[in-house]
């Protein structure tokens, strides 16, 4: 009788198994779930190990795209008058280049404030909020108060946040904005666990977009979160080194119908079609950019194909300013190939960022780096800034971290800048980040350290 029993519990225990697989299998194929290769054999061996935990983990953390329909994309020979970051950007589906002006960089938290209380202030019409992060705090608070005085003064006010970003960090009590007659909608509040969506991806695309289909509209973006420590430190502590920028121009229509985008979705409806094609593109005469989105919602991984790109397409010098390293094996080859052939590689990162975890993992990658003769820069402080300069051509300056997880998971955003004049600027702010930094000595790791190093590095995209 026992050993009936026994024999029983491990039939069922086996077909929950076989279940378990042929769900990862059927849902990675129908939603065309393309994993990097680690990936995919830890949510193996997670089935096989565990299936009664895996098959629920997998349920609400196993997605990474979504379907979109493919782009119908013009031979790329049609436009080789085009830079190659143009050409890159457009063959992912990105759109076609599109003017600027009055760019401003942000030398630090105090002109980032100013320059964010302008662009809310000076809305007349419209006001489109996405953050991560809300903070309960002076700086959460008076971005509340200000967005509720506009709505009450007649301007349209959406404020979009992040439901993971708000489980991670309490906001703000957001009741005064609905009061005042604000719209607010949560990015998959992680509580709700809809099918079609993941409480894994997170939404971490940060802007700010005034009166966003006028001539005189204004978008504010970068790194910084709507909190205190972004801005102006928090108990006792110096601010976070951090970057964003403003611009006007036409290229904020990108930004607009990204948000209108990221709305709709959050609101339980379709979103739009995909954007031009490349025989549509111009490149115009004055200082244009592109605006570069990534996340489950674009058909391929855009900012990371735009890094490695890059990296073998970089003739003199690449810059690298990131809070988290922690790249894949082909984008870490490709930087480091790029020494290689002479091209000066400086990744500015902070001594000690604030997540411990990341720190520990990016550790193997920066050993790597440093032996291919990369330089590695820690920065006192933590360093939130997320900026890439490659020679004069090409400024890429946003949301996104050089991690897997803000690489192949999460909603990200990045402008690409190609003006000559203008790239220098970006370069100009990270060379000031690197001038105060100290050079990185890497030392060789024991063996348990490297092979905590590796099971961290395995189990840690999906987190």
């Amino acid at each position: 009788m026992h050993n009936l029993s026994m024999t029983t519990g491990l039939t069922l225990h086996g077909f929950i198994t076989v279940l378990a697989l042929l769900a990862y299998v059927v849902a990675s194929h129908a939603f065309n779930q393309r994993r990097h290769p680690t990936a995919a054999i830890a949510w193996v061996l997670f089935i096989l190990l565990v299936p009664y935990i895996a098959l629920p983990a997998f349920l609400m953390f196993g997605s990474r795209k979504r379907n979109r329909p493919p782009l119908a994309l013009a031979a790329p020979s049609e436009r080789a008058d085009l830079p190659w970051g143009v050409l890159t950007a457009l063959a992912l589906g990105q759109p076609a280049p599109a003017p600027y002006r009055e760019l401003a960089l942000h030398a630090d938290g105090a002109e980032a404030l100013a320059a964010l209380w302008r662009v809310i202030d000076g809305a007349s019409s419209s006001l489109d909020i996405c953050t991560f992060i809300v903070g309960r705090d002076a700086i959460g608070d008076a971005v509340i108060a200000r967005l509720a005085a506009k709505a009450q003064a007649g301007v349209r006010v959406r404020l979009l946040v992040d439901g993971m970003g708000q489980l991670m960090r309490r906001h703000p009590s957001l009741a005064p904005l609905s009061r005042a007659g604000a719209e607010v909608a949560v990015f998959v509040p992680p509580l709700r666990l809809p099918l079609r969506s993941r409480m894994n991806l997170r939404d971490h695309r940060k802007m700010v977009i005034a009166d966003g289909g006028l001539e005189h509209g204004r978008l504010w973006m970068g790194g910084r979160n709507l909190a205190c420590e972004y801005f102006e430190g928090r108990r006792g502590e110096p601010a976070w080194r951090d970057f964003t920028f403003d611009l006007a121009g036409a290229v904020i229509a990108q930004a607009a119908a990204l948000f209108d985008d990221d709305w709709t979705y959050a609101n339980r409806r379709e979103r739009r079609e995909p954007v031009l094609a490349l025989e549509t593109a111009e490149f115009p005469l004055e200082p244009s950019a592109q605006l570069i989105a990534s996340g489950p919602d674009e058909v391929d991984d855009t900012v990371y194909t735009m890094l490695v790109t890059a990296a073998y397409r970089a003739r003199t010098h690449i810059v690298i300013v990131t809070p988290y390293f922690v790249p894949d094996t082909a984008l870490l080859t490709a930087l480091g190939v790029a020494t290689r052939r002479g091209v000066v590689v400086d990744l500015v990162i902070p001594a000690k960022s604030n997540h411990p975890m990341s720190d520990f993992a990016r550790r193997r990658a920066l050993r790597t780096l440093a032996a291919s003769g990369g330089r590695i820069w820690l920065v006192a402080g933590m360093l939130h800034a997320k900026l890439v300069v490659i020679d004069d051509v090409l400024a890429l300056a946003g949301s996104a971290n050089v991690d897997s997880r803000s690489l192949f998971l999460n909603y990200e955003l990045m402008m690409a800048f190609h003006e000559p004049l203008h790239v220098a600027r970006f370069g100009a702010w990270a060379e000031r980040e690197r001038a105060g930094a100290v050079r990185y000595q890497p030392k060789p790791p024991g063996l348990v350290t490297d092979l905590a190093e590796g099971l961290v590095l395995w189990t840690g995209f999906q987190l």
